[in-house]
């Protein structure tokens, strides 16, 4: 008896071939990674599994680090000629002191995983690269408040932890800042009721449009 593509046997019997062997690889290839190695000695596997994530961890740490530095932050020219434009003009780029808060400072916890956090979310922004979302000034301005308003919002929800890691409310002289900063301060930060943006929007770029952003005048 021959079978033919509309017999309604023909579908499942192939179905249930292709997921026994399926089965079958998979039981096979644990039972290769589980099987007592006859050549080399227990312990010269350890050491190289050891060697081997040291090498993994050194090289994973290595990379995360020059991902997280102002040359590869202004390494496309959307952020060299924009932001970081603006950034050089402020207060944390040229000041008194001499100390700079470059790009990851405040854009990029400084806590391990918090940081990998950061790194997960940011990924998405290299499809903005690839399709080219702000590759012009005029598409940058369009979508400057879009942009602002993502930043604003996770520096709301994480209690403005990079302005903290530099500005502690613990070690703030009241007493050395203006009357109406010291007021500020003393009113909203150490209370608890606002956060950092919520009054230092654009100190280190320029503000969009902020017409009709809620709390703004």
């Amino acid at each position: 008896m021959t079978t033919t593509a509309d017999d309604p046997n023909v579908g499942p019997k192939a179905k249930r071939g292709f997921l026994a062997r399926s089965w079958d690889f998979a039981l096979e290839l644990w039972g290769v990674l589980t099987r007592p190695s006859t050549v080399f000695a227990l312990g010269t596997l350890v050491l190289a599994g050891f060697a081997a994530g040291v090498i993994f961890w050194g090289g994973f740490n290595t990379a995360l680090e020059l991902t997280n530095t102002e040359k590869f932050c202004t390494g496309c020219h959307e952020m060299k000629d924009n932001v970081y434009a603006e950034l050089k003009s402020t207060i944390h780029f040229t000041n008194r002191s001499g100390v700079r808060a470059t790009c990851p400072d405040c854009h990029v916890p400084h806590n391990w995983t918090d940081k990998i956090a950061r790194k997960m979310q940011a990924s998405k922004e290299v499809w903005g690269k690839i399709f080219g979302t702000i590759d012009t000034r005029e598409k940058f301005l369009d979508h400057r408040l879009e942009l602002a308003a993502h930043e604003w919002a996770r520096f709301k929800a994480n209690d403005s932890l990079e302005c903290r890691n530099c500005h502690s409310a613990d070690s703030m002289d009241i007493t050395k800042q203006s009357p109406r900063a010291s007021v500020a301060h003393q009113r909203f930060l150490f209370t608890g009721e606002k956060t950092c943006i919520d009054c230092h929007k654009g100190i280190a770029h320029h503000l969009p449009d902020m017409r009709g952003v809620p709390g703004w005048q």
